[in-house]
Formats: C-alpha cells, structure tokens, sequence
C-alpha cells in the first residue's frame, strides 16, 4: 500500500516524463513570466472564426465559436533539436500562460469533448504556440434606428487582465489576416460586409493594458422582412381602399373591412416587435413604416365614417337640387352684406364726429386709416367663406371618388421617401 502511493506521488512530480520533456520542465517556475527581468514579452495572436451561432438584438450580443491561438517565446523552453513538441493539453498548467481575456464576453466555456481542446506546442527555440476552442457571447452595442435596413459594427476585444504593458505586449501574428474564418461564414440574417484588426491600449485606474481589437461589419438581409413584413402591410392597406368601391349603403361590408384590416394591422405590428429589445428606445424604420400603414387603414376607415355621416344629412338622391346650392349662396352673401353694412355705418359715425369737433392733424391721419381698414373684415369673410367652400360637401358620393385617386397617390409618394430616405442617407 505503501509502495503504490510512492508512485502516485512519482507520477505527480512528472518522473514519468520523457526525458526531453523532464529536462526542459527542471527547475522551471511556471509562475513567473518569460523575460522577467529583461522587458515585456511579446504575445502574438490569431483567430479562426468557426461560427456565429446567434445575433441577438433583444440582448444586444452575438455568440461566436472560435479557435484563439498565442504564441511568444520563453527562453527557458530551449532545447536541442529540429523538430517540435506537441504535448498533451493538460500540461498546459506546468507552464507559464498569457492572462488573456474577452473584455466583453457576458459568458464563455472552454470545450472538453472528449477532453480539453487544447493545444501546446514548443518549438526548440523556445516559441510556444496555445491554442484553444472556445464558444462565447460578447456583447455588441447596436444602434436600430434604421432597422431593419441596418448595419452593426461588432467587435471583439482581448486585453491582458494583470500584466500591464511594461509586462506583456500584443500584437496580430498576420495584421488584417489574423483573422479568419469570416470570408465563408453563412449566417441567417446578415452578410459580413468587412473586417479588420487593430491594437490599443485599455487604461484603467491599475495601469495601461495590452488590447487587440478585432471589428467586423454586418449587413442585415432585408428580404426575409419584405416578404415578412412589408408585403403583408402593403397588401392590407390595399385591401383597405377595396371599401372605396363599395356602395355606401352597404354598411356591414365597409365596416367588416375596415374593422378586419385594422385588427390585422395590429397584430402584424405586435409580431413585429417579438424580435426586438422591449424598451423602445430606438424609432425604427419598420415601426415608421408600420406606422404608416396603419395611419391609411385607419384612414379608410374614417372616410367611410365622414361619406356615411354626411349621406344621412343630405338627400338620398345622388343629384343635390339647385335651389339648395342658390340657397345656401344667398345665405352667404347675407352674411357678408350685413359684415359690409356694420362697417360702413361705423365709417359714417366716424366722419360724423370728425366734422363736428375740431381735432388734430394726428386725430384725422388716424381716423382715414380706420376707415381704410373697413374693407380688411369683408376680405377676410370672402376669403374663410372660399376656404370652407373648399372643404364643403356638396355630394357625398363623390368622397369614394376622391378618395379612390388621393389614398393611392399619397401611398405611393410616401413610400419612395420612405425607401430613398432609409436606403440612401
């Protein structure tokens, strides 16, 4: 019993190990870095994207498979030899490790099926090269304004978390090409537009740490939401102007129109929103449009509402009689004779008391501007009387008619805004 627990202990003290492998591990203190008395280390990195699982803008994060490889030099890996040592992951915890983290990962796991994914390889002048498989969800910043029309530019940041950048330098293995994986991705929603890679620093109150950033764009596909969203809506706001043709004594049809296309309005703006952040912070480009559409079938709706309440206040015949039309212009020109009569009569008074007291120069230049400015009420009648004339009904049959050219034409002059605005600026 005895016996066995001597070689455990053996085997925990790495006797086991090839002999290239003991003589490089002897007397090697894994907790302090390469260089250590002598500058910072320099510490190259690479990426190989294997996947982009999910973009969510309901949490403002992407989740991302990728394979991380670092490589520096520790001189104290030397050994003789042409050839290269690829070791076991788990040895990875006898030697010295760069403290490399993902700034804005909100979670990350290191794969272990069938083991640990790593990868540690020492070369004989002492370059070791670690590599490691991990999935992780970092958070992207998006601005939905012009959703979904959009483009986000999401990044991914790796700093050192203790040493500062007196300890331990980063920078791209490869520049640009450091990354890949991009150029063949295929994602669901979006196509990767461009990417590159730069180096910063992140300063905290502790000091100034090594940062690599790696950028990529992303282009939202706006098919799935034509065919989606828009097209459903479209259709609806042409289904609502079908009430236009309808005789307007057809009171349930036009209502069940109206009411149906409302309703349905009204669900596809909800299912509109399911995918998207809940504080609505952002005045999207499909909530405008949304927007719009409703506004015309509620519109259409209220046209029948106006051309049904003006039939019930008028003749059902379709012709109005003339002497109503003469009728309602003599009542006009009353209101205007009496306006006409009240200000010249005030104008007599006027010159009345003028005549008969004897004023100033300054009192008379006043009074001819009151009596100049007895016309200005008679113009202003004469030009509310041609407004409301604008606006009056004279056959409510006619409203389906006007509304048939104007509720189409308005549609369509709105949407090439709506499309040159959002497409284009």
């Amino acid at each position: 019993m005895q016996r066995s627990v001597q070689i455990s202990d053996a085997e925990g003290k790495g006797e086991i190990l090839p002999p290239t492998i003991q003589n490089i591990i002897k007397g090697y203190n894994k907790y302090l870095r390469p260089f250590f008395d002598n500058g910072p280390v320099s510490v190259g990195m690479s990426l190989d994207i294997a996947s982009i699982d999910t973009i969510s803008e309901i949490n403002m994060d992407y989740t991302a498979t990728i394979f991380l490889r670092q490589r520096w030099t520790d001189e104290r890996l030397c050994f003789d030899g042409n050839k290269s040592l690829s070791l076991d992951g788990r040895l990875v915890e006898m030697l010295w490790v760069p403290d490399t983290f993902i700034v804005d990962s909100k979670k990350s796991f290191l794969h272990d099926i069938t083991v640990e994914n790593r990868l540690i390889r020492i070369y004989p002048n002492g370059t070791v090269l670690y590599a490691i498989r991990i999935t992780t969800t970092v958070a992207c910043s998006m601005d939905l304004t012009k959703y979904p029309m959009d483009k986000q530019t999401c990044t991914l940041q790796l700093e050192s978390w203790g040493y500062n950048i007196n300890d331990v330098m980063f920078y791209w293995t490869r520049g640009n090409d450091s990354v890949r994986g991009l150029d063949t991705l295929q994602l669901a929603q979006y196509t990767v537009e461009d990417h590159f890679t730069s180096v910063s620093e992140a300063v905290y109150e502790t000091g100034r740490y090594p940062k690599l950033v790696f950028h990529f764009e992303l282009k939202r596909n706006i098919l799935y939401f034509i065919l989606e969203t828009y097209v459903p809506s479209i259709l609806l706001v042409v289904l609502s102007w079908v009430s236009f043709w309808i005789s307007q004594s057809s009171v349930p049809a036009r209502i069940c129109i109206g009411v149906t296309t409302v309703l349905t309005m009204t669900t596809l703006m909800m299912g509109a929103r399911t995918s998207l952040p809940n504080a609505n912070c952002f005045i999207k480009a499909i909530d405008v449009y949304l927007g719009i559409c409703f506004s015309f079938i509620f519109g259409a709706l209220l046209e029948y509402a106006v051309a049904h309440f003006c039939t019930l206040h008028r003749p059902s015949s379709k012709e109005i009689p003339k002497d109503e039309d003469e009728g309602t212009e003599e009542e006009r020109n009353g209101v205007l004779a009496a306006v006409a009569n009240s200000c010249s009569a005030s104008d007599n008074t006027k010159k009345i008391d003028s005549d008969k007291g004897s004023k100033t120069s300054i009192n008379g230049k006043k009074e001819r501007n009151k009596h100049s400015g007895c016309s200005s009420p008679m113009s202003i009648m004469k030009s509310l009387f041609c407004i409301f004339d604008c606006f009056h009904v004279k056959n409510p049959y006619h409203i389906d008619n006007y509304a048939r050219f104007s509720f189409p034409l308005s549609f369509i002059i709105i949407n090439v805004f709506y499309w040159v605005y959002y497409l284009y600026f």
